[in-house]
């Protein structure tokens, strides 16, 4: 943390206004932001037995929403949670067919998004309350003693998903590895910026070869799933979305009750979690957005897409790690770049060709690009550390940091902390555990080395001056 009548380290410059670029250049970057989101993205409806064009749609839409909400000036994309899976499983399990796959639950799945909806609207209340109290009266619990050490538990509680991707076929994944590296080191112009949309393309095209060649590096039901694909089409059903549930002649209140108690308290422990992801832009971009536009106004925005994807029966939307990475990677910060992929998630959501082309992509693929993309989070927390000039000499701190790490990494290999509250079951991801314990502990013990003051230029989320 900054001491008085020092100033923060020197940074190179990041790109805060990509139109310097030039629009090709800048719509290459927009495609790559879409690419990185596209692993994770998918993942949630092929879990949970949604559409994955209605999840690219809402993803588009959600992110304009939420740019159109803070002031159009905080770089991030929405994609899809992962908090909310639990729910969606509890209340519409997919369906296990004779043949032992998994089909789509589309009876109960808009009661699971009636949860969703209301989940979200849970943001608006809390961001009412910050509005009202001020951002500066929560982030004083938010040192950089708590929120580096949460960045970089983002990165590496992703890590494992990225490994179990690699491990389908590691040549593939080190291909798309040496791609973005070689790029980002050695790299010039735009090739230096565009790291990850070369290795997701290089890599897809070393394994499109090698399954022409006769080699299994895909997935040979997902090729012919892309092959019979339609160009054109709706990316959503009528009576997937919540208005097609409300139409049907027998609703089941019980039912939507139920999904109500169900998924909303999910939404507390999104919540910090949300806060931890809008440090993390901030610290990468060098800009407090929790002060301007104001943690109000992200939340409102996450919250908001929330509803909006859950009302036309896509999963809940997040603030992306994956995003993140690719803003450290790239050094071009500015929120059109962002807007310009949710403008390609929109257009493309309307081809299933489309939507097939990405879930035939090898895991491997994005396993590799991912390895990156979650490390750089990780050095993203450790850099606002040492920038900080977090003390590690004071036992306080080093406790602090320890229980936070300890629990983020393994509550997220062992499971999630489950408790029920009455007739409601709580579910608590690793990240919500060590936030809500790294701020308790640095609430609680004694020997505070910081007092916020007011912000000087320059300053961001995780620095205020001291």
């Amino acid at each position: 943390m900054k001491k008085k009548g020092e100033t923060t380290m020197n940074q190179p410059q990041g790109i805060y206004d990509a139109r310097q670029l030039g629009r090709p250049k800048m719509f290459v970057l927009g495609a790559q932001h879409m690419f990185a989101m596209f692993g994770a993205t998918v993942l949630v409806p092929a879990l949970t037995g949604m559409s994955v064009s209605a999840t690219l749609l809402f993803a588009g839409l959600g992110t304009l929403l939420f740019h159109f909400l803070t002031k159009w000036k905080v770089p991030a994309f929405l994609g899809s949670s992962f908090a909310f899976i639990g729910g969606y499983q509890a209340i519409a399990p997919m369906i296990a067919n004779e043949d032992g796959s998994l089909s789509s639950n589309t009876e109960m799945l808009p009661y699971a998004c009636f949860g969703v909806v209301l989940a979200g609207l849970l943001y608006v209340v809390l961001a009412a309350l910050f509005k009202v109290f001020g951002t500066k009266a929560v982030m004083r619990y938010f040192p950089p003693i708590v929120t580096g050490p949460i960045i970089i538990c983002i990165g590496l509680t992703l890590s494992s998903t990225a490994i179990t991707n690699c491990r389908s076929n590691w040549a593939i994944a080190l291909v798309a590895i040496a791609i973005v590296v070689v790029c980002n080191i050695w790299g010039k112009g735009m090739v230096k910026i565009i790291p990850i949309l070369l290795g997701v393309v290089g890599s897809y095209g070393v394994a499109a070869v090698c399954q022409a060649a006769g080699m299994e590096v895909m997935d040979p039901a997902k090729v012919q799933a892309l092959l019979d694909a339609p160009w054109i089409g709706l990316p959503f059903r009528f009576e997937d979305t919540l208005f097609g549930l409300f139409s049907r002649p027998n609703v089941d209140s019980g039912m939507l009750l139920t999904s109500a108690v169900t998924i909303m308290p999910l939404a507390l422990a999104t919540m910090v979690e949300h806060i931890g992801g809008i440090c993390a832009i901030s610290s990468t971009c060098e800009r407090n957005f929790l002060q301007d536009p104001g943690l109000h106004r992200t939340l409102l925005g996450d919250g908001m897409a929330t509803s909006l994807a859950a009302l036309f029966g896509a999963p809940a939307n997040t603030t992306y790690g994956e995003n993140t990475g690719v803003l450290a990677l790239s050094r071009v910060y500015d929120p059109r770049v962002i807007r310009i992929a949710a403008g390609l998630a929109i257009l493309l959501s309307f081809s299933p060709k489309f939507a097939a082309l990405v879930s035939a992509m090898p895991t491997a693929t994005m396993g590799g690009v991912s390895m990156v993309l979650y490390g750089m989070i990780s050095a993203v927390g450790v850099r606002n550390i040492v920038e900080n000039q977090v003390d590690f000499t004071n036992s306080r701190n080093v406790i602090i940091a320890a229980i936070i790490m300890v629990l983020a990494i393994g509550v997220n290999y062992s499971g999630a902390v489950t408790f029920s509250v009455g007739s409601i079951e709580v579910s608590l991801s690793g990240l919500a555990v060590a936030a809500i314990a790294g701020i308790a502990l640095n609430a609680v013990l004694p020997g505070k080395d910081y007092e916020f003051g007011e912000d000087e230029k320059g300053d961001t989320s995780v620095n205020f001056q001291v």
